[in-house]
């Protein structure tokens, strides 16, 4: 559904997106992750045709935005991180102009609008104006405009901001029950959210894409060693002692009474090797109750933070470079072609 092949954007001198490719199949729900000023906006900004791409090209279920800008927009139903509301309408008032202005094509109109207004739960402020809803409204005003006219693509930048606890879990719940009819790319700062509810996680930084995988692969390529944290009822020195003499074992570290008898250990097995049953086995034969027994492998915030490492994005951006000079083809992008230098010397010129 969503295609983007070598996009790059730059702003004067300052190269916000770097030759960055990825794709999304129909039905994804894809988190799109980066810290401040990594390039997310932009890249979501230039995915909706608000901004034009210096190179590459973006494809939404085969439209090119650049060569069927209107049939592209056609499939994108867009949430801006600041909703795009007309404080002065009422809520029916302003998804009616909404309706309008995308051309939306339904059997009914009053249907299809109060069939959005139901999904997102404002039914009962329809009739009111918008400059007198709370936050939390006003942001499930802007997901209802994203959904007017069944777009395939799902665009949300910070989908739950300003919503409560409760709200939150509802619009989660929507967004979810929406990958059964829509492709969605959410783009967020609330990690939870992503482990939540996205199948995919895409993390950029310094306009280069770090990392394009489910959290699960990430975290297993990621934890070059496997831990694990046990808790056992038994006395501190004679289980200290006992797993420390367990063939695979590389270190055992105490880490202190958790309970009153109960004590937790860090374990670190040695290289591939599988500790998991030894371990029952010893605790089975001296008859010490296993309370917990779990692998420590990197959460998403832990999965971040690496990628997130400023010298990560350079190794990734200078080895994407070399890559390209290697098998650089000979025929320029659409968008090179079109809105880029004529030839080489204008290239170095510029």
């Amino acid at each position: 559904m969503i295609e983007i092949q070598g996009l790059t954007k730059r702003y004067g001198s300052k190269l916000a997106v770097d030759r960055i490719s990825f794709s999304v199949g129909k039905g994804e729900i894809v988190g799109f992750l980066g810290p401040n000023g990594a390039g997310k906006s932009t890249t979501m900004n230039i995915l909706t045709g608000y901004l034009s791409a210096t190179e590459g090209r973006v494809l939404i279920d085969g439209h090119e935005i650049l060569e069927e800008p209107t049939e592209a927009k056609k499939c994108i139903g867009y949430l801006p991180e600041l909703p795009p509301l007309y404080p002065d309408m009422t809520v029916w008032e302003y998804l009616n102009f909404i309706y309008e202005l995308k051309k939306a094509k339904t059997a009914s109109k009053a249907k299809h609008l109060d069939t959005v207004c139901g999904m997102v739960k404002i039914g009962h402020v329809k009739d009111r104006l918008i400059a007198n809803l709370s936050k939390g409204y006003k942001q499930r005003v802007g997901i209802a405009q994203a959904l007017i006219g069944n777009p395939e693509v799902l665009i949300l930048d910070e989908p739950t901001v300003g919503l409560d606890p409760n709200q939150i879990i509802e619009i989660r719940s929507l967004i979810k029950s929406l990958s059964r009819n829509h492709t969605v790319i959410l783009s967020t700062h609330i990690l939870s959210e992503v482990q939540s509810v996205c199948d995919r996680v895409i993390i950029i930084n310094q306009g280069v894409i770090v990392a394009d995988d489910t959290e699960r692969n990430l975290s297993e390529k990621l934890s070059k060693d496997k831990r694990y944290t046990l808790r056992v009822k038994a006395p501190q020195t004679d289980a200290l002692t006992a797993l420390s003499r367990l063939e695979k074992m590389e270190s055992v570290r105490p880490h202190g009474q958790k309970e009153q008898g109960v004590y937790e250990f860090l374990l670190q097995p040695k290289e591939n090797q599988d500790i998991r049953e030894d371990v029952f086995e010893l605790l089975r034969e001296r008859n010490w109750p296993m309370l917990e027994f779990k692998h420590n492998a990197m959460n998403l915030e832990d999965i971040f933070i690496r990628l997130t490492d400023p010298a990560v994005a350079q190794s990734i951006a200078r080895e994407n470079r070399k890559e390209e000079q290697q098998n650089a083809p000979e025929e320029k992008s659409k968008f090179r072609k079109l809105f880029g230098p004529k030839d080489e010397k204008e290239e170095e010129s510029k």
